[in-house]
């Protein structure tokens, strides 16, 4: 059992994740700056269920801050509606920038965005400057829709810098190992 929520309010630099994951009697909670070093707290459980109790606990308390799911894994059907509606987030925030507005229209798609594909943006959010130019958008644009395109095997393999190895097991495109080169220096 395992979860991984984000909570983004670029206006606030707010930029967070929470994860938490639950193996026999343990429950494995991380948290910390998207792109930083996760702090992590192991709770040291009677049981399994004991330990599934406190992760739905903790769940509830996060999502009602106003955390919610993302995914650090991007696979299944749900990934691919994930990817394109990220997408549909970047062609309104491609708007804002190439009109140079960056009002609550491009506040609120940024935002949305940043909850499907969690990217560390540093210590301080320049919200108006995360995209700088159209090309930028562009850019991560073509990267999402390389996701639409290539199988996760290969895609994986680019992430992590080496050949795919030979397994029986299908790969999965995740957005965590990739974000180290995924995003353009902004």
């Amino acid at each position: 059992m395992e979860i991984y929520l984000v909570y983004v309010e670029t206006l606030q630099n707010s930029n967070k994740f929470w994860s938490a994951k639950v193996e026999d009697g343990n429950l494995t909670v991380q948290w910390g700056r998207v792109g930083y070093q996760a702090q992590t707290k192991i709770h040291t459980l009677a049981n399994r269920q004991r330990a599934v109790a406190k992760f739905h606990n903790l769940v509830a308390e996060k999502k009602m801050k106003g955390y919610s799911e993302s995914q650090p894994k991007m696979d299944g059907e749900r990934s691919i509606s994930d990817i394109r509606k990220a997408i549909q987030l970047l062609n309104a925030i491609r708007s804002a920038v190439a009109n140079r507005n960056f009002g609550d229209n491009y506040i609120l798609a940024i935002n949305e965005y940043l909850k499907i594909v969690p990217t560390p943006l540093g210590m301080q959010i320049d919200y108006h400057g995360i995209y700088r130019t159209v090309a930028d958008v562009d850019y991560q644009m073509e990267l999402l829709n390389s996701l639409l395109t290539t199988p996760a095997p290969q895609v994986a393999a680019v992430a992590v810098g080496h050949a795919p190895e030979a397994t029986a097991e299908p790969k999965v495109v995740s957005l965590k190992t990739i974000s180290k080169n995924f995003w353009r220096h902004l």
